[in-house]
């Protein structure tokens, strides 16, 4: 009887500490998830400049494949040019779509829409092109993803912001699937004509985060075309 007693205290000991532990554990895990909301581990993008931008050798994707110099795409009268993170996801072709919703607006001001993949799957690009009403290019080196290419793992999916940017995707019907790299972080220029620089540029901060088309307007309404000979 007596060794029955003096096990209880033990047994008591042994409880608090599992609990103890358990209550760690979802400390630990509830800090997590705090600070996985802030911007305290999200890589900060460095900015893009022109010259870092024209020289990216970029490939057409029509019949007639061909390899070029990016500049060429905003030469004369600029461009407005997104780089898809990845053309199957769901939230890539929401913001394709209400990009593509300024295109009326765009060819008033004579600025052309584009984007660049980092990579052709299967048909995904061709799938893509039911959101996107502009020309997609090839920019394998994901030179408009740098810089500095800034990724977004498995912290994504404890984002309170991400859950939001699904769940609004949903909402508008957009589907989507998950082929092909989809973790380098994307984004939206606005590139002025010739030398005039890059006047817009939106980095994507986490999966989902749109670019407003408001300030993508404004900005194309800054750009200056240049004469036909203009180097």
């Amino acid at each position: 009887m007596g060794s029955e007693m003096s096990s209880l205290p033990d047994l008591e000991l042994f409880t608090m500490g599992m609990w103890s532990i358990g209550l760690g554990a979802v400390g630990v895990a509830v800090t997590g998830i705090l600070l996985a909301n802030t911007d305290l581990f999200l890589s900060k993008p460095e900015a893009a400049s022109l010259e870092f931008l024209e020289t990216t050798e970029l490939k057409s994707l029509g019949e007639e494949e061909r390899t070029f110099k990016a500049g060429e795409l905003w030469k004369k009268n600029g461009a407005v040019i997104m780089a898809v993170r990845r053309p199957g996801c769901f939230l890539c072709r929401e913001e394709a779509s209400e990009l593509s919703s300024l295109k009326p607006q765009l060819d008033q001001l004579g600025v052309p829409l584009y984007a660049v993949v980092k990579e052709k799957i299967g048909t995904e690009v061709e799938d893509f092109q039911r959101y996107f009403k502009g020309e997609i290019f090839l920019d394998e080196k994901k030179k408009f993803y740098g810089p500095h290419k800034r990724k977004m793992l498995s912290m994504g999916l404890i984002r309170l912001g991400v859950w939001q940017n699904f769940l609004r995707a949903w909402k508008n019907g957009y589907s989507g699937n998950l082929k092909g790299e989809g973790f380098i972080l994307g984004g939206v220029y606005v590139i002025g004509a010739g030398k005039q620089g890059v006047l817009l540029e939106h980095r994507e901060r986490e999966f989902g985060d749109k670019v407003s088309l408001q300030s993508v307007l404004e900005a194309a309404e800054k750009i200056k075309p240049q004469a036909a000979d203009t180097d």
